[in-house]
C-alpha cells in the first residue's frame, strides 16, 4: 500500500466515524473531503469498510443494552417494544431509498448539492433549538409506535447528501418531543439496522469490485472509522446532556457556506456534474 494511499484510508476512516453519529452529514463530508484530496473509491467499497466500523462503535458502545434487547426479545415487552420501535423508523427511508436512491446517487452526490443541504440543514437545527422544545420522551423506552413512524419519515430526508442521518432523526425527534438525549441515542440505535442494510445492499452493488489486494486500506479505513466512532457517540451523549445542537447547525452554516463560495468564486475545482 502506498503511503498517500494509507494517509487517505486515515483521513477518510477518521470523517466516517468523526461525522457518521453527529448531525453533520458523513456522507456529505466523504464527499467533499474525498473531492479535495482525490480519494477514489472504485464501487463504493471503500466506504462499505468505514461504515462497518463506525456500525461496530455503536454496538460496542451500546453493547449491554443490545445483548439484554436480543436475550429478551422472545418473552420480554419492553424488549419486543424497543425492537418493534427500530423497525417501525427503519422502514420508511429503507422503502424511498430502493425506490430513489439511484436517482438521488445520479444527480446530488456532489459537493455543491452536498453544501447547500449542509446550509439549510443548519438554517432548520437553529430553527428547531429556538422554538418552545416542550420535553415528552425523556427515555428512549418511553417512546411510541407513532414517535418511531415520526422519526423515521424524518430519517427519509437523509436520504439526500448534506442532510445527514443522525441530523434529520435527532431534529425531527426534537420537533414530536424527545429529549436531547433520548432524540440522539435513538438515532444512535436506528442507525444500526439502518446503516446494515445500506451496507449490505451497497456491498451486493459492489461485489465486482471487491479486491483482496485492497484489505490493507479497507482494514486501515476501518480501525480509523471504529474509534472515531466511538469517540463521537460517547462526546455526543455527554455533551447534548448539558447543551443545545446550536454548534452544529453553527458549523453546517459557516462549512457549507465556504465550500459555496469557494465553488462561486472559482477557488476550488469541484467535481460537479456538468
Amino acid at each position: 500500500m502506498e503511503l498517500w494511499a494509507f494517509f487517505q484510508a486515515v483521513i477518510m476512516g477518521l470523517v466516517e466515524g468523526l461525522t457518521e453519529f453527529l448531525p453533520i452529514s458523513s456522507t456529505g463530508h466523504l464527499i467533499i473531503v474525498g473531492d479535495l484530496i482525490g480519494f477514489e473509491d472504485k464501487g463504493e467499497t471503500f466506504k462499505i469498510a468505514v461504515q462497518l466500523g463506525a456500525i461496530l462503535a455503536v454496538l460496542f458502545e451500546y453493547r449491554q443494552r443490545f445483548f439484554n434487547v436480543a436475550v429478551g426479545v422472545v418473552s420480554d415487552r419492553q424488549a419486543q417494544k424497543f425492537v418493534l420501535n427500530l423497525l417501525i423508523a427503519f422502514l420508511p427511508a429503507a422503502i424511498m431509498g430502493l425506490l430513489f436512491l439511484k436517482k438521488i446517487e445520479a444527480y446530488l452526490f456532489n459537493p455543491i448539492s452536498v453544501a447547500t443541504m449542509l446550509v439549510i440543514g443548519g438554517v432548520l437545527i437553529l430553527w428547531a433549538e429556538r422554538r418552545v422544545h416542550t420535553v415528552r420522551v425523556k427515555d428512549v423506552d418511553d417512546m411510541t409506535p407513532l414517535d418511531a413512524i415520526k422519526v423515521g419519515l424524518a430519517q427519509m430526508l437523509a436520504l439526500v447528501p448534506g442532510t445527514s442521518r443522525s441530523g434529520a432523526t435527532i431534529i425531527g425527534g426534537l420537533f414530536i418531543g424527545l429529549d436531547r438525549k433520548v432524540a440522539a441515542e435513538f438515532s444512535f440505535f436506528l442507525a444500526v439496522p439502518t446503516m446494515v442494510a445500506a451496507t449490505g445492499y451497497k456491498l451486493y452493488k459492489a461485489r465486482e469490485f471487491l479486491n483482496l489486494d485492497d484489505l490493507a486500506l479497507f482494514a486501515v479505513g476501518f480501525v480509523m472509522a471504529f474509534f472515531a466512532g466511538l469517540l463521537a457517540v460517547r462526546t455526543l451523549v455527554r455533551y447534548v446532556s448539558n447543551h443545545s445542537f446550536e454548534i452544529f447547525g453553527w458549523y453546517r452554516i459557516v462549512f457549507g457556506g465556504l465550500i459555496l463560495a469557494s465553488w462561486y468564486f472559482g477557488w476550488v475545482s469541484w467535481d460537479v456534474p456538468a
